[in-house]
């Protein structure tokens, strides 16, 4: 199988978007690799498939599974309440990675009085990171601490050449001191809101 390799950010772009020196990209495919499927693929910065995501079902189920590459379940998204009380909840799944395993609560995604998401660790007090640009159907946004610094952002994949590739094809940058799983599991997330995958 083909590699996606990322490009390597610019010390420029990074200083300008507010994204600290030391990060990690990742490329974004917001397309199954099953035929047929709905979900999105993760290419690490190898350019090797390091995560998918696939729910078999109907556009924007209620509930999908983060898998890494060999198809171990990482995490547990789910959507609970109707309207405006609408919430994804995201729970950790056990270490064999089995369906049927427990999987632990760990945090909750809903929108945001101001526009935007607010994500809640589980057990925590309130909010503790933001993701702008949520309600708009853009693919580019920044997931934000409570205290505004920005830890990773998402914009659209450029080629080396400058092509700017289509609205499904998508880098994410995190800082290397946020967890990474907790990110990827907001990307997701995001896109079901969207209905972007």
């Amino acid at each position: 199988m083909a590699k996606i390799q990322p490009l390597a950010s610019s010390p420029c772009s990074t200083s300008s978007s507010g994204v600290q020196q030391g990060t990690h990209a990742y490329t974004v495919w917001m397309k199954s690799l099953v035929f047929n499927g709905n979900g999105c693929a993760v290419y690490g910065p190898d350019g090797a498939i390091a995560f998918r995501v696939d729910n078999y079902g109907c556009r924007g189920g209620r509930e999908v599974l983060f898998m890494d590459c060999a198809g171990n379940a990482l995490l547990r998204i789910r959507r609970k309440g109707f309207g405006m009380f609408r919430r994804w909840e995201v729970c950790r799944c056990a270490h064999d990675g089995g369906e049927g395993g427990e999987a632990t609560p760990w945090y909750s995604v809903r929108r945001a009085e101001k526009g935007g998401l607010a994500v809640a660790m589980h057990g925590g007090l309130g909010t503790c990171y933001m993701i702008d640009g949520c309600c708009a159907r853009k693919p580019e946004y920044r997931v934000c601490g409570v205290d505004g610094e920005v830890v990773a952002e998402v914009a659209r994949k450029q080629t080396a050449a400058g092509v700017v590739l289509g609205d499904d094809v998508l880098t994410l940058t995190v800082g290397l001191e946020v967890d990474h799983l907790l990110v990827l599991g907001l990307v997701v997330v995001h896109g079901l809101i969207n209905r972007s995958m």
